[in-house]
């Protein structure tokens, strides 16, 4: 092994001959570590593993004593590598203050105690991140591998603050969501043009690229030039071309094993500039935090019946914990209630509608999801100032009581109402004194999801095995038809099942849309009674609009009853006569049409006293005594 020190980063690191790099405290043997200096010649020597100013060189004896007492005797060791700790500057905070940290034997990172790299080797675990992963160039990365794509990442990767290229691994579930609606649209119009405006790392980009091969044409854009950098490292190693322009695409070569499998195209420019410069089929955007800034532009040149996804992740304004911001934003007024996730979906989807109507386009909500950690919307674009009209008549004030947490749209108009309270269906206004609701919205007051496109999601994630989300996507098929999951057929989704019936779904889309896409001006060619005939398809895949927003058992339990479980109350209300579902908003939500006062007389009429629950319980063990 040759010693060597890093320029980039200062510390020592020790090539190997397959031209890995680790860091120099990671060592197997005490004789390893002491032999990075040499201790039996004459004079003073440095430490390896301190800085001039923490350690001065000093005689053999004496630095060998150090090695022994301070680095070695607190290492920490995984699968028989011992991480010894270094106080090298690699670690060094704005006050210019050196820091003792050890350097991760997985992936590089440095942390500074040594029970946080314990439990840091522990997650490594859990994940089955086991072999050390080193990196070729002067920084550490950390190579992960998400659906068949390897990315690079840095070391603080997971702090926004720290790092240019951000990378959530929890955010995985929205990207497999992105990816299956792009892969429904790549069915339906071939070439598709693409765009992801925030890349960062990359990753959902290459995945597009990697798995939809020639039917995308890919564009990747980050205004941060770390960013650009990293992800055309990424590109060369998942083996895609990097292309500068649109002209020459194709690739040669393609039955080489040495020739990239796909190409994309990768952009540094701001994400409004690019929206207002080049038309695209598919916009995705992910900011970090609201996208609210970049709606007008993704609006403006994206093509009839393209389809653009809003990740927003700012979930302090949306779900009511920083309403001051909420109202900046959004320019809505809410209040923190039992239905706060489906409360920020409409909202998101309000100020979609405004900047679609704005640039005389309407939309049509394919999908909405509100997870902890971000939500998503997935929106159909309708292009004319018709659609834009209809789109925004649902634009809507939702009256709220605050007593009871019953809520109604209030019904379109522009004639004042003597009494708004006559249109909640509860009595609270009656019975309390004062001000009993708050009016909030905006908000979308159109239904949230498209039952045929779902299906068709769930089609593409079966197909590219994405066994995450389909569960989930199964919850949304039900609470877009407003039905429990035992009544909903699911498919056992053989080989042949899935070309049938990807076959039945491709044969469809292509009745429903014609495009010519040898079209160069970013208008897709439909004559009017074409157009029309699309709208009127396009109506007759939705099927009956699922009730808006959804109650919650455990909110409105009754003291001192025991209430039935959540399936079998499910039941009851559909042997009631009302549509019910789970939504995934609220794992102990129920969507039903039923009203407020409905619901809770079925929940009283099949919740049991506690006390009668005891009583039987201590009469049944006295009766089991009296037998013994």
């Amino acid at each position: 092994m040759v010693l060597s020190r890093s320029s980039a980063l200062g510390p020592f690191c020790l090539e190997t001959p397959a031209s890995e790099k680790r860091h120099v405290s990671i060592q197997t043997t005490l004789e390893g570590l002491e032999g990075l200096v040499d201790l039996n010649g004459a004079g003073r020597k440095s430490c390896p593993l301190c800085a001039e100013e923490k350690f001065k060189a000093c005689y053999s004896h004496k630095l060998r004593r150090h090695l022994q007492n301070l680095h070695w005797k607190v290492y920490v060791e995984f699968e028989g590598q011992r991480m010894c700790i270094c106080h090298l500057p690699c670690r060094q905070l704005k006050s210019s203050r050196l820091v003792a940290h050890y350097h991760c034997v997985v992936c590089s990172v440095t942390i500074a105690r040594k029970t946080d790299m314990i439990s840091h080797l522990k997650r490594h675990i859990n994940k089955g991140e086991t072999e050390a992963s080193y990196s070729g160039s002067s920084d550490a990365y950390e190579i992960m591998k998400e659906l068949g794509t390897n990315v690079q990442l840095l070391p603080n990767h997971t702090t926004p603050q720290k790092t240019d290229t951000y990378f959530s691994r929890k955010m995985k579930t929205n990207r497999q969501l992105v990816f299956c609606s792009l892969a429904i649209l790549a069915e339906e119009r071939n070439p598709l043009e693409c765009l992801d405006a925030f890349g960062a790392t990359g990753i959902m980009g290459l995945q597009w690229a990697k798995h939809l091969r020639n039917t995308v044409k890919v564009t990747i854009n980050d205004i941060n030039e770390a960013c650009v950098n990293m992800i055309k490292e990424n590109c060369h190693l998942n083996h895609i071309r990097v292309e500068g322009n649109r002209t020459g695409r194709q690739l040669d070569g393609a039955g080489d094993a040495d020739s990239p499998i796909a190409s994309v195209e990768v952009v540094k420019m701001d994400a409004n500039v690019i929206l207002h410069l080049r038309p695209f089929d598919y916009i995705h955007l992910d900011p970090f935090g609201t996208a609210v800034n970049y709606l007008d532009a993704a609006f403006r040149n994206v093509r009839n019946l393209g389809i653009v996804s809003v990740t927003s992740t700012d979930t302090g304004s949306l779900y009511s914990k920083s309403l001051n911001v909420t109202l900046r934003h959004y320019g809505c007024q809410i209040v923190r209630t039992e239905y706060y996730r489906e409360l920020a979906a409409r909202m998101i989807l309000a100020s979609v509608a405004s900047a679609a109507a704005r640039c005389n386009k309407g939309i049509e909500v394919l999908l909405a999801v509100a997870l902890e950690h971000f939500v998503l919307v997935v929106v159909r674009v309708l292009r004319g100032p018709t659609q834009a009209d209809e789109s925004a008549k649902k634009l809507r004030q939702l009256l709220h009581c605050q007593w009871c947490e019953e809520r109604v749209f209030l019904k379109p108009g522009s004639m004042v109402e003597e009494n708004l309270y006559r249109q909640l269906p509860c009595q609270c206004h009656g019975s309390m004194p004062g001000k009993t609701a708050v009016e909030l919205g905006p908000l979308w007051a159109g239904p949230l999801f498209n039952t045929g496109f779902l299906r068709r999601m769930l089609v593409a994630a079966v197909q590219h095995n994405m066994e995450d989300i389909q569960p989930l996507v199964k919850t949304l098929i039900c609470e877009a038809d407003c039905t429990t999951l035992k009544l909903f057929p699911v498919p056992g989704y053989s080989a042949l099942s899935n070309q049938v019936e990807c076959g039945v779904v491709i044969k469809t889309l292509q009745k429903v849309e014609e495009v010519d896409p040898s079209d160069q001006s970013g208008k897709r060619k439909t004559t009017g009674e074409d157009s029309g005939n699309v709208l009127k398809k396009i109506k007759a895949d939705t099927s009956l609009e699922h009730p808006a927003f959804y109650y919650s058992i455990h909110r409105h339990s009754i003291r001192g009853m025991n209430m039935p479980k959540l399936n079998k109350f499910l039941q009851y209300l559909t042997e009631a006569g009302f549509r019910v579902s789970r939504t995934h908003f609220d794992p102990t939500g129920v969507r039903t049409d039923a009203i407020l006062a409905q619901f809770k007389e079925v929940l009283t009429k099949y919740s049991v006293p506690t006390y009668s629950s005891a009583l039987q319980s201590s009469a049944v063990s006295s009766e089991r005594r009296q037998t013994l």
